[in-house]
């Protein structure tokens, strides 16, 4: 096979004067087009905007304070529940958790009917119990049964 052959086509001496040339091109910076005056008087336009910015959001909260908290609330317990379920999904990837906490479960839920279910006298302590729970949720007397 034949080498192939380098032609140069031009030489580096001629390259370096075009870039002289084109240095000296250089477009100037034009004058700004709004004076000095009219940058500070919105300077201080802005200035009295975030001056009475805290007066606005007070006036703002004290009228709509209720809807700003409940909204707040249903947010807050939105995200709660998120993390919570996140947590609990974690949880149950790790292994032995899962059916350990099954085994819990069922253990829980034989010593409850154990305990409050099986007979009347108890079923009746766990009504009691129920109502003093809801009289204190609720703030009321509730009439037991």
């Amino acid at each position: 096979m034949p080498e192939p052959e380098f032609k140069e086509t031009e030489s580096k001496e001629k390259t370096i004067p075009e870039i002289n040339t084109q240095i000296g091109n250089l477009t100037k910076l034009q004058p700004p087009s709004q004076p000095q005056e009219q940058w500070l008087k919105y300077g201080q336009q802005v200035s009295a905007f975030f001056g009475t910015l805290p007066d606005y959001v007070g006036k703002f909260f004290g009228q709509y304070q209720q809807p700003i908290v409940s909204i707040g609330l249903v947010v807050t317990a939105v995200v709660t529940v998120k993390v919570l379920l996140a947590v609990l999904d974690a949880l149950n990837d790790v292994p032995l958790v899962a059916p350990a906490f099954e085994l819990i479960g069922i253990g829980y839920s034989v010593w409850f009917v154990y305990r409050y279910l099986l007979k009347a006298s108890t079923r009746q302590e766990l009504s009691g119990e129920i109502t003093t729970l809801k009289s204190q949720v609720v703030g009321k007397n509730t009439s037991q049964s």
